[in-house]
């Protein structure tokens, strides 16, 4: 599927080509820490801009890695879904608490983080994030519809 077609991975309902595809080029940049987060979302979800996920990162709090290095630590994992669940801004300084849904070798996982951004030479940044755990309020039924948002039911998914 081309990018002209193609749903953006960061779950907006917009075209890849009208949401996150201009920040990866850094065509643009975000103008609020949800979109930026959405857009490093998207980077891990599609693994093929690495650079974009260091730049986007405050330098203060960057990982001494490389791109190949982000990759190979990051390709065991498959970004499925992004959730967004609450943004905060009061100025130059962003929250946004998340879940992404993950699947490696052993199935289908979620994260979630809460994120803080910040203003850094007039673009948002990454700074840092703080884990939170993963309670599920109601227990997944075989025949429920899977939490990855496949459109499958559970047990024919990751049950």
């Amino acid at each position: 599927m081309s990018s002209s077609t193609e749903l953006c991975p960061c779950g907006s309902k917009k075209l890849f080509s009208q949401c996150c595809q201009p920040l990866l080029n850094r065509e643009k940049t975000a103008e609020t820490p949800e979109q930026l987060m959405r857009s490093r979302f998207t980077a891990f979800s599609r693994a093929d801009a690495w650079g974009y996920v260091l730049k986007t990162w405050h330098p203060d709090n960057r990982p001494a890695v490389s791109e190949a290095e982000l990759a190979e630590e990051s390709r065991l994992a498959k970004w499925e879904k992004l959730e967004i669940r609450e943004t905060k801004v009061h100025g130059e300084q962003g929250e946004v608490t998340f879940c992404a849904w993950y699947r490696d070798q052993t199935g289908l996982h979620p994260h979630i983080e809460r994120s803080q951004f910040v203003r850094y030479d007039g673009e948002w940044v990454y700074t840092t994030g703080e884990f939170l755990p993963y309670t599920r309020a109601v227990k997944t039924k075989p025949n429920d519809p899977c939490p990855c948002g496949s459109g499958k039911k559970y047990k024919r998914c990751c049950g």
